[in-house]
């Protein structure tokens, strides 16, 4: 962990004053299609938005080669130096790796990764070889200011495993705990900010339950709620004054190689994302906008088309409209079972239906009525 670790000043903020900008997952996978981006121009684009910044952050969701050994389930997101090494240069100064695929090459491959940002100077959190490392914060000093960053990991991620008594892993996102230490390191910071992986895939809102849970996050004394998992944009929203943003979807979407050779790809809306730009004062959080920027697969860029800007509209209506036990039931519904039917009704889909299909699309089904 990086404690202490001061930020360059920047004319731009003054004293005791950071602009923070966040953005959600950063998945480096390497693989056929990743080799054609040049490392160095990838973050190009959007270099200038982050240099404005004093603190960058962003989830660092990929692994590295380690011994041979794997998790045994695909996909595996693994990355190349080369590939993370542009994430320092683009300007990024703390990560999260509190996430279910920085273990994907088990301790070995988590192991290269920590070593490699550690000798880069850029800060992280959310893993460890054991459970006090994994949970504990990444601090660092900027302009008068200290920001204390933590991570947790939700069960439902697909998680391999979590960090316990002499065990490596993700830190949990155990509520008692986490809210616990935020009390605590509310004592020692000027703010805390926790990240965490959570929530369905490509749902367009989060569960009630989430929403419970960011709120007491706050109310315990974090400054910010920055979320990943889901892969596409979901809502902001203020909560006592701090920004809570549920999922800000994929900044990098590198496709990801299987064994046998598919590939997963991402749409457009997997490739649309969601940078919070913030003013972090001794009295609080300030200045809060969304920037919507788009991977074209070459270059991360700001989305100028007005897609990523209606994106994000539509992701905040629905979480101000309220998310309701019966409006997150539709969702889980849609995204589990009526949106993989319709792809299955075309005829080169249809022909490849299978049994298991049609199972997993009843239990979805029953599924989605039982969630509470």
């Amino acid at each position: 962990m990086v404690e202490g670790m001061s930020a360059t000043e920047d004319a731009q903020s003054p004293a005791d004053s950071v602009r923070i900008a966040a953005v959600g997952d950063i998945l480096l996978a390497a693989g056929p299609v990743a080799s054609a981006r040049d490392p160095q121009a990838l973050f190009a684009p959007v270099r200038n938005l982050l240099a404005d910044c004093d603190v960058a952050f962003g989830n660092l969701e990929c692994t590295l080669p380690g011994d041979g050994a794997t998790v045994p389930t695909e996909p595996r997101v693994v990355s190349t130096p080369e590939l993370i090494r542009s994430v320092q240069t683009a300007g990024f100064t703390v990560l999260s790796l509190a996430n279910n695929h920085v273990f994907d090459h088990l301790q070995a491959g988590f192991h290269r990764v920590r070593n490699l940002l550690q000798g880069m100077g850029v800060a992280w959190f959310g893993a460890g070889d054991d459970p006090a490392q994994a949970a504990a914060p990444a601090v660092i000093d900027v302009r008068g200011l200290r920001l204390a960053f933590v991570g947790a990991v939700d069960e439902s991620s697909g998680v391999h495993r979590f960090a316990g008594p002499d065990q490596w892993g993700v830190a949990p996102l155990d509520m008692e705990r986490l809210t616990t230490q935020i009390k605590q390191l509310k004592q020692q910071a000027d703010h805390v900010i926790v990240s965490p992986h959570w929530g369905e895939e490509r749902f367009g809102v989060p569960s009630p339950r989430q929403i419970e849970q960011a709120h007491a996050m706050v109310d315990a004394g974090a400054s910010m709620v920055l979320g990943h998992h889901p892969h596409v944009i979901q809502g902001l929203e203020m909560h006592c004054g701090c920004p809570i943003i549920y999922s800000l979807g994929n900044f990098v979407a590198n496709d990801v190689p299987f064994r046998d050779g598919d590939v997963m790809r991402w749409n457009r809306t997997e490739r649309t994302s969601c940078v919070v730009v913030a003013e972090l004062t001794r009295s609080g959080v300030g200045g809060v906008r969304q920037v919507a920027t788009f991977d074209d697969g070459c270059q991360v860029r700001p989305d100028d088309s007005g897609f990523g800007d209606r994106r994000i509209a539509k992701a905040n209506r629905a979480l101000a409209r309220g998310v309701t036990l019966k409006r997150y039931r539709r969702e889980y519904l849609w995204v589990k079972t009526v949106k993989p039917a319709l792809t299955h009704l075309r005829w080169g889909r249809l022909k490849k239906l299978r049994w298991r299909n049609v199972r997993r699309a009843c239990h979805n089904l029953l599924k989605s009525r039982q969630i509470e």
